[in-house]
């Protein structure tokens, strides 16, 4: 078996046959500069801690109290609109691109994203996606 095929076995031996259906739906929606992203990301990130309980109510494996997912540090902020257009942003679609989906021109568009980077203190696009993808919008 090769190394491909063993960490794939791996991970869906983790993840379980739902997880393993969500997460290869989540990555089906993702564009290739969305991929290369989250694979950079995934591989400059320092390994994980071992679980232990959170304070707040979060599970350690991130999830809430209620088994929703726990919102990324700024996403709390953003409105449902607001998170709509992270989500088209980190599926790698343009401005224009948006607004045709959403029938709002580029200019609303811009303006959005504007207030999104306000609020969660991303600037570039690539941290856009990184914030969609950790709370797992994308």
């Amino acid at each position: 078996m090769g190394a491909r095929e063993e960490l794939l076995r791996k991970a869906r031996q983790l993840l379980g046959p739902a997880g393993t259906r969500a997460a290869e739906e989540r990555g089906a929606a993702m564009s290739l500069a969305t991929v290369t992203e989250y694979a950079l990301m995934l591989a400059t990130e320092p390994a994980p801690e071992p679980e232990r309980p959170a304070a707040d109510g979060a599970a350690a494996d991130g999830t809430a109290a209620d088994g929703t997912a726990a919102a990324a540090p700024g996403l709390a902020r953003l409105s449902p609109r607001e998170r709509e257009l992270v989500t088209l942003v980190a599926q790698g679609r343009t401005d224009a691109q948006i607004a045709a989906q959403l029938y709002i021109t580029v200019r609303t568009v811009s303006s959005h994203l504007d207030r999104v980077r306000d609020k969660t203190g991303c600037r570039r696009r690539a941290d856009l996606t990184r914030l969609a993808l950790s709370a797992g919008l994308v």
